[in-house]
């Protein structure tokens, strides 16, 4: 019995051990890289428009700003909001009113700290002869798109600013690599899609035909774009660590819209299967959505104002219900965000 209760007592001890030398290896390999794991997602897919969180990591400026980041692709706003929310990622990004939209239905624990688009850039996208050039041509029509994305969310917001019927049209779900194919191959006549996709989508035609655009920021122009979005205890007991964060993507968003071509070399770098000159048109389309004209505050920066207008407009809408559940400091954590 001794016997045994010593053995038991020196396998204790020896376990102990391991597990403290295995902790000490840890914090080792954290003291020598002294960078904090930080794990982030696209928006959607790996298209030109994620390019800048590529080049903050190229650059070595969430390296500088004390992180490790690991970049993976995002499938649209409500699956990143709900990884973020459940810790498979620290840093995402989505579209601000499907964020909005979707708290309203789920109180999911996350929160945004900075806006990577001043203006949306969600539209309804087809082709010249599927005679769709205004929104009233997409009443009785088939949209292809991406159950949760940004464009499928925010749809019934942009039918009743632009007067039509929400529910006359119909959302086929479809994967992202295969909007512009199935667009160009007439199986829908028009794709849920950012409107710097317009490069992606015209050059998936082999016809050549030019894209038809319908932007929703054409009757609502108050809307934001993507935000960076993290959780709530994040942003919470770490504002310092999110401060950081941002400020590194946002350096690589500026090289970005300052060099769009070699952003989309660094996005090739990383995504080989990218398309430089596809991608190279997309940025440039990016910039003006970026910092519009007449914008003269930080990037990411935030306005309350303009937050409190996008929840009264999505109040009348019906997108929020009831009316007034969602307040500004339950989607935007605007002390985190950029200031001048």
């Amino acid at each position: 019995m001794r016997l045994r209760r010593s053995v038991i007592a020196l396998v204790a001890v020896l376990g102990l051990a391991l597990v403290s030398a295995c902790n000490n290896d840890d914090e080792g390999k954290q003291a020598d890289t002294g960078l904090t794991k930080v794990s982030y997602l696209t928006s959607f897919n790996t298209f030109g428009r994620e390019a800048y969180a590529y080049v903050a990591l190229e650059k070595g400026y969430f390296k500088d700003a004390g992180f490790d980041v690991t970049i993976n692709p995002g499938s649209g706003t409500v699956d990143v909001m709900k990884l973020v929310a459940g810790g498979q990622a620290d840093y995402g990004i989505g579209d601000f009113t499907g964020a909005v939209i979707t708290l309203g239905k789920q109180k999911l624990p996350v929160t945004t700290v900075g806006m990577i688009h001043q203006r949306s850039l969600a539209a309804i996208v087809s082709l010249e002869g599927y005679g769709i050039t205004k929104p009233q041509d997409l009443v009785g029509k088939s949209v292809g798109d991406q159950p949760g994305s940004t464009n499928t969310v925010m749809f019934p917001v942009y039918a009743k600013a632009a007067k039509i019927p929400a529910d006359k049209t119909d959302f086929i779900p479809s994967p992202p690599p295969a909007l512009p194919q199935l667009l160009a191959s007439g199986k829908v006549p028009a794709i849920g899609q950012f409107v710097v996709g317009v490069p992606l989508v015209e050059k998936a035609d082999p016809k050549h035909r030019k894209a038809v655009v319908l932007p929703y920021g054409d009757v609502l122009p108050d809307l934001y774009g993507n935000a960076i979005i993290t959780r709530t205890d994040l942003a919470k007991d770490h504002p310092d660590q999110v401060k950081k964060f941002t400020a590194a993507l946002l350096k690589g968003l500026q090289d970005t819209i300052d060099d769009p071509a070699a952003a989309a070399a660094t996005l090739k770098k990383y995504v080989p299967q990218t398309d430089v000159g596809v991608a190279t048109e997309e940025l440039k389309l990016m910039k003006p959505y970026v910092k519009p004209d007449g914008f003269n505050d930080p990037l990411g920066s935030v306005d309350p104002q303009r937050v409190q207008t996008i929840l009264n407009l999505l109040d009348e809408a019906g997108a929020i219900k009831p009316a007034g559940s969602v307040k500004a400091e339950d989607v935007v954590s605007a002390d985190l965000a950029p200031k001048s």
